[in-house]
């Protein structure tokens, strides 16, 4: 699809893999177990999102913190690597300084010379979302920082996605939802929002459960055109 979509007044966007990189703690990974750096920050990655999608179809919550320390142990005690008290601590903190993506800072800088006001909507526990905000430098540029702790259940449950027009004052057709998480995107489609999928990855195809993107973009940069009126 094409053309721009005046009425859109704000954009939510995830967070982990859409502004930020959750694989540059592979690096520390590598240098706290050489060798495993890459299978560890993979399996760390998998087990973090299959534990939310599992504890909300178990009505058994713990926060997103809590879930990717329980991953990480889960993901080392596979692999087989002595996961020590400083070692776990070093990790977990480095996910409160992950690295935006280059094209963050740039994309979000020109929707809000646009005037749209800019929300995070993200699984992620509040304090580790604003840390990570406040490490990218991108903080600056967020109206709203919304985390599905208010619903205590993950995406892609329905409640989560309603939280960002209630958290932003405005009608659910004035928001749109941005993601490079394709089941995320089709999450936000199925419970009725306008929806933008940044295909980081050009080999990665949709998810195949019915509910498209509205547009698919490449760089967090190419929205601007869509969403002016």
């Amino acid at each position: 699809m094409s053309g721009g979509h005046s009425n859109i007044k704000a954009l939510a966007f995830d967070a982990y893999g859409t502004l930020f990189d959750v694989f540059s703690v592979t690096a520390l990974c590598d240098q706290l177990f050489p060798g495993k750096g890459n299978t560890l920050a993979q399996l760390w990655r998998v087990k973090q999102l299959q534990y939310s999608m599992m504890r909300s179809l178990m009505g058994r919550h713990k926060d997103f913190w809590q879930l990717t320390e329980d991953g990480l142990a889960y993901a080392s005690e596979s692999l087989k690597l002595e996961l020590t008290a400083d070692k776990r601590q070093r990790l977990m903190e480095a996910y409160l300084g992950l690295a935006a993506f280059p094209d963050v800072k740039p994309g979000l800088e020109a929707l809000k010379r646009q005037g749209l006001a800019l929300a995070i909507l993200s699984n992620g526990e509040p304090k580790m979302l604003e840390a990570a905000a406040r490490s990218a430098g991108i903080d600056g540029l967020l109206d709203r920082i919304i985390s599905v702790e208010d619903v205590k259940i993950f995406k892609p449950s329905p409640r989560t996605y309603n939280l960002g027009a209630e958290h932003m004052n405005i009608r659910s057709s004035e928001l749109g939802f941005v993601s490079s998480n394709s089941w995320d995107v089709a999450g936000a489609a199925s419970a009725g929002l306008l929806t933008f999928w940044i295909q980081r990855s050009a080999a990665e195809p949709p998810e195949k459960l019915g509910f498209a993107a509205d547009h698919v973009v490449k760089a967090l940069t190419d929205l601007t055109p869509l969403v002016r009126g």
